[in-house]
């Protein structure tokens, strides 16, 4: 009796009132082939929450993804529902079936781990309850195992399948530019040549390897001449081509999956030769072989073209006098990027200088924007012929702008391209090449 008094007066006893459980309702649609059949989100939220109004339980809130659960850690709203069942924000979960929950042993792993820190009470889905003991969460560890199993069990027999087919010489993904999956739903894995395209593709090998054609003639021809354009209704880009004309798809065989080095021989009917398929190969090696570093020009980038909006480019051409003497010419011209038809012709480096000099004749001397630094080196170049050379001036020479201009012309006639560069560059106004002429924009 008084050991029992004892006990009831001087220790506390332990708190047996069970915890409210407060649900957040978990529903998710995977995006992968196997869950084609399963219940969409609003079905899942509509059948438990009946649930939950027939047993009383609490939703605090309703969460929705649609994002496959294979990989560890990559579902952001369920990563997100984790931390707040660790903040304290939830202890319980309701959901439609423990696949919905994970279909990986880490994300099923974290789950249990909550609960082994009673953090997590009870897992609900429509027809099972998941507690805090060990025979529950051995039973929800099994279940997700067993998603595991299906989804690693279909990826083997996906992977078969592929395989299978590509031994039966059937392509097994979407077939490249120039052919088309079988329509007949008897036949869906065969490829047939496309009727629109088949024909412009084997042109564009024969052009490269019988005309000598560049893969960026062929872009141009495609994308202006015969306005070709892909099944997706863009038309190819130059990359894309070049792909093209190295898929040996187009003469029969196929490797899959890329770089695995399994070959196997298509059975559609080809739409070029082996032998064409190679001289297309030495072609384009050819053209790409000799790699010469780009030569550097004083005026590239720093002109645009005043017809079409294009860059400036420059070339330089060597020609023999009879006396035995080379002469260098240089000529700046539109790289024609936008217009491949610019009428904007080419005009020589030194006839470029001039217009340039010219130009800074007309130009406000507060637009030059080197004129303190041009003025600083005149002034350095004046003591430097008094203090050195004996040069003493009886009256000290002020600089004007007529020597600013004079030495920035200077610059474009004589100095190094960089100076050249970097004079132009200061120029507060856009410089534009228009018919062999220079203006101001």
């Amino acid at each position: 009796m008084t050991n029992t008094a004892q006990i009831s007066e001087g220790v506390p006893t332990k708190d047996t009132t069970p915890l409210k459980v407060k649900y957040c309702l978990y529903a998710r649609k995977s995006t992968e082939q196997e869950d084609k059949q399963a219940l969409s989100i609003e079905s899942q939220v509509n059948e438990m929450k009946a649930l939950a109004e027939r047993e009383g339980l609490e939703i605090a809130e309703i969460k929705r993804e649609s994002h496959s659960s294979k990989e560890v850690g990559q579902r952001p709203v369920y990563n997100e529902l984790l931390a707040e069942i660790r903040a304290g924000k939830f202890n319980g979960i309701l959901t439609w079936a423990p696949d919905r929950l994970s279909r990986n042993a880490g994300d099923l792993g974290s789950v249990v781990d909550l609960m082994d820190q009673g953090l997590l009470i009870e897992i609900r889905t429509y027809g099972q309850r998941f507690g805090n003991n060990p025979n529950e969460k051995f039973l929800l560890m099994i279940l997700g195992s067993q998603a595991k199993l299906e989804n690693d069990n279909k990826m083997v027999n996906v992977k078969r399948g592929l395989r299978a087919r590509c031994e039966m010489g059937m392509w097994p993904t979407v077939p490249p530019t120039g052919y088309l999956a079988n329509p007949d739903r008897n036949k869906k894995c065969e490829t047939i040549v496309d009727p629109l395209r088949g024909m412009v593709i084997k042109q564009m090998f024969e052009k490269v390897a019988y005309d000598g054609w560049s893969g960026r003639k062929i872009f141009y021809w495609m994308k202006d001449d015969i306005r070709f354009r892909a099944k997706s209704g863009k038309p190819l880009t130059l990359s894309n081509i070049y792909l093209l004309l190295k898929n040996t798809f187009y003469y029969g065989d196929f490797e899959y999956p890329k770089g695995s080095g399994n070959w196997y021989k298509g059975k559609y009917e080809p739409l070029i030769a082996k032998e064409l398929y190679d001289l297309v190969q030495e072609k384009t090696t050819s053209q790409n072989k000799v790699r010469v570093p780009p030569k550097e020009f004083a005026f590239t980038r720093m002109l645009t073209c005043g017809l079409c909006g294009s860059g400036i480019c420059a070339d330089e051409k060597f020609k023999q006098q009879k006396d035995g003497t080379t002469h260098r010419h240089v000529y700046y011209g539109c790289t024609k990027f936008k217009d491949k038809n610019c009428p904007c012709g080419y005009v020589r480096e030194e006839e470029l200088i001039e217009q340039l000099a010219a130009i800074l004749d007309t130009v406000d001397l507060d637009d030059i924007g080197m004129k303190d630094k041009i003025k600083a080196e005149l002034e350095q170049h004046q003591k430097f012929n008094e203090s050195v050379l004996g040069k003493k001036a009886k009256e000290k020479i002020k600089v004007t702008e007529i020597d600013i201009r004079n030495y920035a012309k200077y610059i474009l006639r004589e100095r190094s391209i960089w100076e050249k560069r970097e004079l132009l560059s200061h120029l507060r106004s856009k410089l534009i090449l228009k018919e062999k002429k220079i203006a101001l924009q």
